[in-house]
């Protein structure tokens, strides 16, 4: 029997521009939808502007199920998007419109009690290129039970001491490889290897679990000393766009329902696959569908 597990999704909701069509997304809105999917209790935290965008952002994530009560309509600024290029193997390059209604988040009271309440706070490094939504988010962390870093690097919105103040705040990192190396570098570290960097990351952050994505080529996740890998899944990529996002939620639903962290990693590497697999950052995949991928 699954537990009832409240989660909350701080930072960008936007659209995402593809060449032909564009989509509902940002990490933080493709976490929670996710998240949502499993049946998890997700509020989101973000702003939107007074626009057709913004009204359509809303309406989506309620009708999806997300809680949208801390998502505050603005006048001065737009929704934000973000202009996605894809090249011949799908990988996504992106242009993110600056300043937009997600920067200027603002702090309010009823944001604390709905973090409180939560299992865990999932957050991105991207929010924090303002100071208003860094500040509302520093905040934020006070009151977060378990705070889960989702680490977005994005040229040229962050510096090394926000990522360290990012990183001592949370319980929880998620990286991919080229941003876990680049990271540990500035620190540092002088490893070459995956898990001696790693475990150079956890050290030095007192961080008890780290969460590395691979690419076509899976994942590792560290807990208290301990790893768990998976090699991937053999898919063709349409667009990479939301799959890191799905993987993470996947991996946290798997976590927060105790479950074995093998089988945390092993779905959440194919969920992220299927994702890859699809065009857009949130396709429907039922446990069904989940379940044939990974036992056909």
């Amino acid at each position: 029997m699954e537990k009832e597990i409240n989660a909350v999704c701080y930072g960008e909701v936007l659209f995402d521009n593809f060449p032909k069509h564009s989509k509902i997304g940002g990490a933080p809105l493709n976490v929670s939808l996710r998240l949502q999917s499993y049946g998890i209790n997700v509020a989101v935290i973000s702003s939107v502007g007074k626009d057709g965008n913004g009204k359509k952002i809303i309406s989506y994530l309620k009708k999806s199920g997300v809680n949208t009560k801390n998502i505050t309509v603005q006048e001065e600024y737009q929704t934000g998007c973000v202009n996605v290029v894809l090249n011949e193997k799908g990988i996504a390059s992106y242009d993110i419109a600056y300043p937009v209604a997600w920067d200027k988040i603002v702090h309010k009271e009823p944001q604390e009690v709905v973090v409180a309440n939560s299992d865990f706070f999932v957050f991105g490094s991207l929010v924090c290129r303002d100071g208003l939504s860094r500040s509302t988010l520093f905040e934020l962390l006070k009151f977060a039970p378990y705070k889960v870093f989702d680490v977005n690097l994005r040229i040229p919105y962050y510096t090394q001491e926000l990522l360290q103040d990012l990183m001592l705040a949370s319980d929880f990192i998620k990286f991919n490889d080229d941003e876990l190396f680049e990271i540990a570098l500035t620190m540092g570290s002088k490893f070459n290897s995956l898990e001696q960097t790693i475990e150079f990351i956890a050290k030095e952050t007192n961080t008890d679990t780290i969460c590395v994505t691979k690419g076509a080529y899976g994942a590792v996740l560290y807990i208290s000393g301990t790893f768990y890998y998976n090699s991937g899944y053999r898919i063709k990529v349409l667009d990479t766009v939301g799959s890191g996002d799905s993987f993470l939620a996947s991996v946290l639903y798997k976590l927060f329902n105790n479950e074995n962290p093998q089988n945390a990693i092993n779905f959440g590497c194919a969920v992220g696959a299927m994702v890859a697999n699809s065009e857009g950052a949130n396709p429907i995949l039922t446990d069904l569908k989940i379940k044939k991928f990974m036992n056909p």
